[in-house]
């Protein structure tokens, strides 16, 4: 059975969690949806800009992720775009969060949002430690000379 593009993949990034954090190791978690939020997902809207995930109530939430309102549904069967969604993941896993961001320095960052191969959205979090200004600068510089490294490699051919 042949997907379309548009429900296989990445529905949304961020791209700045990998600028303003080192990431130290990658998990991917389940997310309990609505109905009207995984049509929404599948049209391939969401954000990732402003959303963090932290421990609540001995559960891993997500919170301040904008997933918009499905247009084609009625008003009242609608979700709310920025409620908090459970994570779903492992009980040692949870404890294993939660004790690592209770450290000073280290924070659970959402990175992206995916269906995977059977359709099932997924979110993949980080572990992550903020970067320092320098550190910031350093990662551009990088970026930088790598693009003008492809460049002069294109150009050469």
């Amino acid at each position: 059975m042949a997907r379309k593009s548009s429900e296989s993949g990445t529905v949304a990034q961020n791209r700045r969690a990998r600028y303003d954090y080192f990431i130290d190791e990658k998990i991917e978690a389940g997310i309990v949806l609505q109905g009207t939020e995984v049509k929404s997902l599948r049209q391939g809207q969401a954000s990732l800009s402003e959303a963090w995930a932290g421990p609540r109530e001995g559960d891993l939430w997500l919170n301040n992720c904008y997933i918009p309102e499905y247009n084609n549904s009625a008003q009242f069967a609608n979700h709310e775009a920025r409620r908090p969604r459970k994570l779903l993941l492992h009980k040692r896993e949870i404890q294993k969060l939660t004790g690592a961001a209770n450290r000073q320095g280290v924070t659970i960052v959402p990175m992206s949002i995916y269906f995977n191969d059977r359709g099932i959205a997924k979110v993949m979090l980080g572990l992550a430690r903020g970067k320092r200004q320098v550190d910031k600068r350093q990662t551009t510089k990088d970026r930088d000379w790598q693009r003008q490294k492809a460049r002069v490699m294109r150009e050469r051919d």
